[in-house]
This record gives C-alpha cells, sequence and structure tokens, in this order.
C-alpha cells in the first residue's frame, strides 16, 4: 500500500507541480478553506465559521472546523522549522496527499476483507488510477470532498466486517464525522445504514452491528454538533447538521432498538418493524423542519438558482455534464458492479455475504453519482476492490501467456484496463466532434485563472465588487473584502452581484453604491464573465467589455489582465466636487 501510494502521490506532484508551485487552486472553495484556516489560526474563534470580509460577515458558513484540524495542525507544526508561509505552502501539498494514503489504505482493506491479498494489488492501481477520485485527493485541493471519501470507505469497511457491536460502533462513528463535514455524505450515509438494515431483515444476527450503528451515529453526531457549533447548537439549518437532523437520527436509533422486540419473529416483522423506524424517521423532519423537504437549495432567489447554481456542475446530474466528463465518471463504477456480482456469483457463505453488501454499495454509489456528479469520487472509490476482481483475472490469463513478446504485450494492455474512466474519457473525446469555440473579445487580453486577481493587491484595502467565483482567491491573496462568494447563505449578497454585472449601466450603479464597493474588478476571458456577457448582451459587462466607460468608474491602472475601476459614489445633497 505504502509504495502504490508513494507512486501515486509521485505522479500527482509531477503533474500538478505548475499549480503547486504558484499556489493555483482548482477550484474557490480550497481558497475559501484556505482562508478559513488562515482566520482561524489568526484568532478568530473555534465556533465563529463566518467569514467576516466577505459581506462584513453576515451569515455563518455551513462548512464544519473537523476539516480545518489537519490543515491547522500540519501548519503549526511546521512553522517553527519553515516559518509561517513555507509551512503553509507544504500544507497544502502534504495533507491531501496524506488523506490519498488514507483512502488507499481502506480500499486495499476492503479488498482483503471481500476477496482476500490476491486483490489487494490491482485495487490499489484501479484506485490510484481512477481520476474521479485523484483529483479530490491532489496537492491543493483542501476541501472535504476528500475527507468525506475517506469516511464513507471507513463506514463501509466496518459494515462488510464481522456483524459486531464493534463494528456498528466504528461504522456509526465514520457516518456521524460525515455528516458533520458536510450535510452531502447524507445519501451514501442513509445508503450504509440502510444496506445494514436490510443486512438484518435478511439475517437476524446482524441486529447488534445495525442498533451499535444507528446509536452510535445519533450519539457522536450530537457530541461532534455541541464541539463544532457551541452557541450555535440549536440554530436551524437544512445544509448542515442540526436539531431537526439530530432528532432524525435519535428516532432512527430509538426505532431500531425496539425493533429488536420482533427480531426473532420473522424477515416480514422485522421488514415492518424498518418500515416503520424509517416512516418515523421521515416524519420527524417534516415536523421539525419542513421548509428541508425541499432541499438546502430550494429557497434560493431565482435570479441565483437560474445564473449560478445550476452553473455548478459539480452538483448537478451526470446527464447535464459533457459526456467524456460522465464516462470518466461512471466506468469504473460500472465495472464495479461487474466485479461485484461475479464476486457473488463466485462464492459461497460469508464471502457471498461480503460481496453482496459490496455490490449494494457499488450499485447506489453509481446511483448517487448519476444524480449528484460530485458523489462520483466515493462511487469510484468503493468501486476499486470490485473491479479489481476482473483485474485480476485478466493479468494472470497475460501473464500466463507462454511466448516473451506477447506476454508483455498483454500485461501492458491489461494495465491499461485499471484505468477505465480514462480510456472511457479519451474514446468519447476521439468520437465526438469538439465544441463549438466562445466569443473572442480581440481587443481584450483575458485571465487565465483567479490568480490575475493579486493584482489587486497594491491597491488600499477597500471592499470589491468582484465575480462571484473570483472572490476566494481575491481574499486569499489580497488585504480586499468583497461582496460574495458562491456559497448558498449569501444568496442576497450574490443576487447583488449578478444584478450589478447583467443590469443595465443605470440600475447597475445603484446596485453597486448600495454595497458599499469602493471598487469594481473583473477578470476578463473567465466562465463567469463570459456568461454575464451571454445573459446580457447589454448589461453593464458587456458594455465595459467592448471597451465603453462611464464616469462613475474611474480605470486604475493594476498589472497584468484583470482590470479594476474605483467606484465613484454620488455626492450628498447639495455638496459640489471641489
Amino acid at each position: 500500500m505504502l509504495a502504490g501510494w508513494a507512486l501515486a502521490a509521485l505522479v500527482l506532484l509531477v503533474a500538478g507541480w505548475d499549480a503547486i508551485r504558484v499556489r493555483r487552486f482548482a477550484d474557490a472553495d480550497d481558497a475559501m478553506r484556505l482562508l478559513e484556516v488562515r482566520d482561524w489560526l489568526g484568532g478568530q474563534g473555534w465556533f465563529d465559521v463566518a467569514q467576516h470580509r466577505l459581506n462584513d460577515g453576515d451569515f455563518p458558513m455551513h462548512w464544519s472546523r473537523l476539516v480545518d484540524l489537519p490543515l491547522a495542525g500540519t501548519m503549526l507544526l511546521l512553522r517553527p522549522l519553515l516559518g509561517a508561509a513555507l509551512a503553509e505552502h507544504v500544507a497544502l501539498v502534504a495533507v491531501p496527499l496524506l488523506t490519498l494514503a488514507a483512502v488507499l489504505a481502506l480500499v486495499a482493506s476492503i479488498a482483503r476483507r471481500v476477496g482476500g491479498d490476491a486483490l489487494v494489488m490491482s485495487s490499489l492501481l484501479i484506485a490510484g488510477l481512477a481520476m474521479p477520485l485523484t483529483f479530490q485527493l491532489a496537492p491543493l485541493r483542501i476541501d472535504h470532498h476528500g475527507w468525506q471519501t475517506v469516511l464513507a470507505l471507513a463506514a463501509a469497511r466496518a459494515v462488510l466486517g464481522s456483524p459486531s457491536a464493534r463494528t456498528g460502533v466504528l461504522a456509526g462513528i465514520a457516518l456521524a464525522m460525515l455528516l458533520t463535514i458536510s450535510l452531502e455524505g447524507l445519501p451514501i450515509a442513509a445508503t450504509i445504514a440502510g444496506i445494514a438494515s436490510v443486512g438484518w431483515v435478511i439475517r437476524p444476527s446482524r441486529g447488534a452491528q445495525l442498533r451499535a450503528l444507528m446509536a452510535a451515529l445519533a450519539g457522536a453526531a450530537l457530541l461532534l454538533h455541541a464541539a463544532t457549533r457551541g452557541p450555535r447548537f440549536a440554530s436551524p439549518a437544512c445544509d448542515a447538521m442540526a436539531p431537526a437532523w439530530l432528532a432524525a437520527l435519535s428516532v432512527a436509533a430509538l426505532g431500531l432498538l425496539l425493533a429488536k422486540t420482533v427480531e426473532r419473529r420473522g424477515a416480514v416483522m422485522r421488514l415492518l418493524a424498518l418500515a416503520l423506524a424509517g416512516l418515523a424517521t421521515a416524519a420527524t423532519i417534516a415536523w421539525a423542519a419542513p421548509s428541508c423537504l425541499a432541499g438546502p437549495f430550494g429557497s434560493l432567489p431565482p435570479l441565483v438558482y437560474r445564473v449560478w447554481y445550476r452553473a455548478v456542475l459539480e452538483g448537478r446530474p451526470l446527464w447535464e455534464q459533457e459526456a467524456a466528463t460522465a464516462m470518466t465518471m461512471i466506468a469504473l463504477p460500472l465495472l464495479g458492479v461487474v466485479g461485484a456480482a461475479l464476486g457473488w456469483r463466485q462464492t459461497r457463505g460469508e464471502a457471498r455475504e461480503r460481496w453482496a453488501i459490496l455490490l449494494a454499495l457499488v450499485v447506489a454509489a453509481l446511483v448517487i453519482a448519476v444524480l449528484v456528479t460530485r458523489a462520483g469520487a466515493t462511487a469510484n472509490a468503493l468501486a476499486a476492490p470490485a473491479a479489481a476482481l476482473w483485474l485480476a483475472a485478466v493479468l494472470d490469463r497475460a501473464r500466463r501467456v507462454e511466448r516473451p513478446l506477447p506476454r508483455v504485450l498483454a500485461t501492458v494492455a491489461a494495465l491499461a484496463l485499471a484505468a477505465p474512466g480514462t480510456l472511457a474519457g479519451i474514446v468519447v473525446l476521439k468520437l465526438l466532434p469538439a465544441g463549438g469555440a466562445g466569443v473572442d473579445i480581440r481587443h481584450r487580453i483575458s485571465c487565465t485563472t483567479a490568480l490575475d486577481m493579486r493584482a489587486l493587491r497594491p491597491l488600499p484595502a477597500g471592499t470589491v465588487f468582484a465575480p462571484i467565483d473570483m472572490t476566494p482567491a481575491l481574499l486569499v491573496d489580497t488585504p480586499q473584502r468583497a461582496i460574495a462568494g458562491g456559497y448558498h447563505r449569501g444568496a442576497a449578497a450574490m443576487a447583488r452581484v449578478i444584478t450589478g454585472f447583467t443590469a443595465a449601466p443605470r440600475a447597475a450603479r445603484a446596485t453597486i453604491v448600495a454595497s458599499g464597493a469602493d471598487y469594481l474588478a473583473v477578470c476578463p476571458g473567465m466562465p463567469e464573465m463570459d456568461s454575464y456577457r451571454r445573459l446580457a448582451p447589454h448589461g453593464l459587462w458587456a458594455r465595459l467589455e467592448r471597451g465603453e466607460r462611464f464616469d462613475w468608474l474611474r480605470p486604475l491602472p493594476v498589472r497584468g489582465p484583470a482590470l479594476a475601476w474605483r467606484v465613484i459614489r454620488p455626492l450628498p445633497e447639495g455638496r459640489s466636487a471641489p
């Protein structure tokens, strides 16, 4: 496992070296995570997760401090040796790679648990080459997605173990941490708990594991919520752990404890008891937090939903992605389903039961990934041990070829199959025509990444009316403040930014001035700016991009392709300009 991790880490370091060198994040959330850690280490309270340079901190982030712990710990550990700046940079590389090590260790353990030592090497190879997985574990990828995969794998590994109270407790604690980090993990957590429940219906000896799982999940979630939210313990929320969700978990745990009374009365009675516990859990959510039934994005203003949310592709279903991306995401889980089915068919007894559990996990994870693309990393990780079954068989057949040259060629071909997602994506790219080019504003130099916003660093500190996707990089790399980032709790601020860039100049001026902004800044050529131009070809940004000027925006000299203007506020009534 360590050798496989070292090789995968080396590949990721080499492939991402340019980004590592200049600290170019793959996603705005990684920049915001760094900012959260910086602010905490700089004295901001443990329970205070608001970003106070974003719209004056008028809303707390729905993120958890649990993800900040390994980053902050690594930075503090390395500061005496490297200094604060270099310690931070090293932590941004080291923590994701350590998360990768945890994922590979769990994948190897699951493979050994279902198929013995023979599957370990193949599963490590497949996992290390799965792009949807390694993308979330690459250097600088410090947001919570990697840890979600680690905890889902830990829970799955426990459920695949002996059906004891001990494995149930381990699975429950892992799921509690998963849900505390992000409620995005609710579908896979419910899946794992549901598979354990069905296992109990089929075989009552699994009751101890199931009851321990739900009790540990409810208890650990309560403790973690108290430890991470503190004074905001009772605050309602649909997008993070909150009293309503804690109540639902407690009802589920109590329902399964009461279900023990019918454990020996047949599968039908167990199934009925399970259904009643599920109905009681759903009724608890409907009673305690009816607004949450519409999902965390159900209350977004229509403008924000249409312009921002629908453009966040990681939260959209697979059929809304580009074909190559979709195939890269689901090729390995599909082969994992085949591999798990073969394992189930070829085994008997407890081994067959474990393969059945893994098959159910991979199928469910695949369905979740189809509905929400960001779940693809976990689906690929769970599929790796199952897909390893047929890869090991193919490699074994290749090695048994007698003649040396054909044996080498067959082995290389077999190893190429260890990256089914990459192969599928390449095939689709070759078969489908490339998309058309966007509008080319030839007189304008385009930004290549959000790093170009660093040009605003020399400006006197103020509030910048900046694009939503650019804001986290702006806050990380400059002392400026901003209006909105891509965080749904700040939907009103997001609507203000979208309106400011797309409204006619007169209305845009009113919006921008009312926001208190000192500057307006953009990165031409970035996807968000292109979308504003397409959405409103006569709006403020489209006209600025065409070279128009307005007397209330004074151009500022900044280096690079980023553009900045000082916002000239209207004078109070009765006063004249000096």
